[in-house]
């Protein structure tokens, strides 16, 4: 039984796989206990607490307040009618349940039976105001896992102002961590930082009205001996697409307040007699063998868990993209010369990017005219996706449903449906503006506009993508009083466009973009089960941005393209091995003109996609370790592991070659000690144990950017393990 409770003390246990999270109900308040290694079913739950007195800086809350003796950040805030800002919620009963509910409008993790997980939904109240909040837990019996999110109620006789409404917040009871975060820019996203806790708040945050290419939804706390294999972690991730914050405060008794959910910059909620708001869900990881064994638990979870749909567990189509080969000038004839080329080399998906629609030649047009451009396809859209049909490839296509162009037919007949405030500039990146989504109107003009579009067209795949952060963020629909609530409405109106096309196309598979890795985040992946992560193609770059990315997110939700050189981010030349074997540790493509390759070229392109389709369900599938890290050193590798432990793909990568270089051994990691491996490329038989505890020798590489993959298969068992 996952939830075990102690009535007597008012105890509750919380029981994933291989982990404990305790809490108990203290002079009426929730109040964090532990969260760490599994503690047995018998403790004695009676003397876990700790607090005679009554001072409520002291106290570790589980949802806390402001105004009523906490002086550090609180978890929640409510204007009332009087203006005033202080309620005090108490404890009122509880309720576990089987299983987990779904989030009201919003994406969450969830499970396929109810023995998986169970819920348990504490009522705290406030009497004064009638302020009611329901605090849900839920805990994985499969995985070490707790997510948790909050439902804010008017129970009152007058309307309420929410001004902040985290998901979670957990006080730990010493601050001698670590801080894990991911932060980047374009084409820079996910660079692993790492720095000690110390006096006063560290926060991570996005105003950009989406989680952003700076800084990722997730941080951990680590213990300081904490690495890849070993250590406490503690992992916080948010499910949510728009403006967050998570933030690590360290009191002045030496204790640290983790918080995580919507920013309340910029934020306030009018909440009106009986109604409720919800929030985003946390999910919190916990590991006692280091970042490894939190990332596997995230990519599992996430992979077969918050992930959705048909395509969720089958293998992802291997495609080449036109965009670095045609930009905004190509013909039909063009598109198809290069689909019957990838054709030729076993790629199974062609995907038309920019500039088929409108008058779009260039990025200052057309966007929110979803209609074909009859000048560039003067057969139309149909017409091409049966040209590229009939050469073997499905058919893809790439749209930015969340922008218009004042260049536009919709602009010029709705000037009011983007994002703005009267009598202020609109401000333009990339020359466009951003469409409105918390109307209904609008997201029903894109939800037809693009539905006949899908339906007329054999689409198999849609890059989602979106250019641009939100600014003046306003609406022409909304009173004064919901202005603050536009940014968070607009994340709500996406989700629930998402979830009408999603559920009306469920054989397309769309990919979400965001100038790269500007949207990676849980809250996408719910709709789209991979993300483009980066606009940056280059091998040696995506090494970092790939390896950070895995911190939280299934190699499955990568999308990793080979492209040309030299580079178009940074102008590097690597070789097109290199390229191959950076790219196939992800949902794997192509973005350049393949008609352009020599004969040489064709034979090492078909060669790579050969050897991705074997490996295909090991990478997107298997579990997935790292083994040396781009930001430690000159050298990168990892590996996945099949779940039988039977089969293992090792990757290895050196940026810069050395003079007279010593010897080096990889040591492997997932494997099972007792089994004997073969070395596919040499026929060498290996022992697990030897495989990990001694490695690899590694062979000497010529040259700059250089790569290696091996295959290792078991052979036998040779002992039990």
């Amino acid at each position: 039984m996952p939830i075990i409770v102690d009535e007597q003390s008012q105890t509750f246990h919380l029981k994933a796989k291989d982990t404990s999270y305790i809490l108990q109900i203290v002079n009426g308040y929730p109040v964090h206990v532990y969260w760490g290694q599994p503690l047995r079913e018998d403790s004695n739950l009676s003397n876990f607490s700790v607090y005679s007195h009554t001072n409520l800086d002291r106290y570790a809350q589980e949802y806390p307040q402001y105004g009523s003796g906490d002086f550090r950040s609180p978890a929640y805030q409510v204007q009332l009618s009087d203006g005033s800002r202080i309620t005090e919620l108490v404890y009122q009963d509880y309720r576990i349940s089987a299983g987990k509910p779904k989030l009201e409008g919003l994406p969450s993790v969830y499970v396929e039976s109810e023995d998986e997980a169970e819920t348990l939904e504490l009522t705290l109240a406030d009497e004064y105001s009638g302020l009611k909040v329901l605090l849900r837990y839920t805990v994985f019996a499969g995985c070490n896992a707790i997510t948790r999110s909050a439902v804010l109620i008017n129970g009152g006789q007058e309307s309420l102002r929410i001004l902040r409404a985290l998901s979670a917040s957990v006080d730990m009871e010493k601050s001698d961590y670590d801080m894990l975060y991911l932060a980047g820019a374009w084409t820079r996203e996910t660079q692993i930082e790492r720095r000690p806790l110390g006096p006063g708040s560290f926060k991570v945050e996005s105003r950009r009205g989406m989680s952003s290419h700076q800084l990722n939804p997730f941080l951990a706390l680590l213990s300081p001996e904490a690495n890849e294999d070993q250590g406490e972690v503690y992992g916080f991730s948010l499910v949510y697409s728009g403006n967050f914050t998570a933030d690590a405060e360290v009191d002045s008794m030496g204790c640290v307040r983790v918080s995580i959910g919507i920013n309340p910059f910029e934020f306030a909620w009018q909440l009106e007699r009986g109604a409720s708001f919800q929030t985003p869900e946390a999910v919190m990881v916990y590991s006692a063998d280091g970042l490894g064994a939190m990332s596997r638990t995230y990519h599992k979870l996430y992979r077969t868990r918050l992930c959705r749909g048909v395509h969720r567990d089958q293998e992802r189509p291997i495609l080449v993209n036109n965009w670095e080969a045609t930009y905004f000038d190509f013909t039909a004839d063009k598109l198809e010369a290069i689909a019957k080329s990838g054709a030729e080399l076993g790629i199974e998906l062609f995907v038309l990017d920019d500039g088929w629609f409108g008058k779009r030649n260039d990025d200052t047009t057309s966007l929110g005219d979803w209609v074909e451009d009859r000048n560039k396809l003067p057969e139309g859209l149909n017409e091409l996706a049966g040209r590229i049909n009939r050469q073997g490839l499905q058919f893809g296509l790439w749209v930015e449903p969340e922008m218009v162009s004042p260049d536009s037919g919709l602009y010029r007949r709705h000037p009011d449906w983007c994002l703005h405030v009267e009598g202020r500039r609109r401000t333009l990146a990339r020359t466009q503006l951003v469409l409105d989504f918390s109307r209904q109107e609008v997201r029903d003009y894109i939800f037809d506009s693009l539905s006949r579009i899908f339906s007329s067209v054999p689409v198999a795949y849609i890059k989602w993508d979106m250019n641009r952060g939100l600014s003046e963020i306003g609406s022409a629909a909304a009173p004064p009083e919901r202005q603050m609530e536009i940014a968070h409405r607009y994340v709500l109106g996406l989700y629930e466009l998402l979830e009408r096309l999603t559920s009306a196309f469920p054989h397309i598979l769309f990919e979400s973009c965001a100038s790269g890795g500007g949207r990676f985040d849980p809250g996408m992946l719910y709709y789209m089960p991979q993300t483009w992560t980066s606009d940056n193609t280059d091998a040696v770059e995506r090494l970092k941005i790939q390896y950070g990315t895995s911190m939280v997110y299934p190699i499955s939700t990568i999308g990793a393209h080979v492209s040309a050189v030299p580079n178009h981010q940074v102008g590097r030349l690597t070789p097109l091995t290199t390229r191959g074997d950076v790219a196939m540790s992800g949902n794997f493509g192509y973005e350049l003109d393949l008609t352009k390759f020599t004969e040489e070229e064709k034979d090492q392109v078909a060669a790579q996609v050969t050897r991705y389709k074997r490996f295909r369900p090991l990478v997107q599938q298997g579990e997935f370790f790292r083994l040396k890290s781009p930001f430690a050193g000159n050298e990168t590798a990892w590996m996945f592991v099949s779940e039988d432990q039977r089969e293992a793909l090792v990757c290895f990568f050196r940026v810069l070659a050395q003079p007279n270089p010593p010897q080096s051994w990889l040591r492997l990691k997932g494997l099972n000690a007792g089994y004997d491996y073969v070395l596919e490329e040499s026929g060498e038989v290996y022992g697990g144990d030897r495989l990990m505890h001694m490695g690899l020798i590694l062979p000497p590489l010529h040259g700059d950017f250089t790569s290696k993959i091996y295959y290792l298969k078991a052979e036998q068992t040779s002992f039990s393990s």
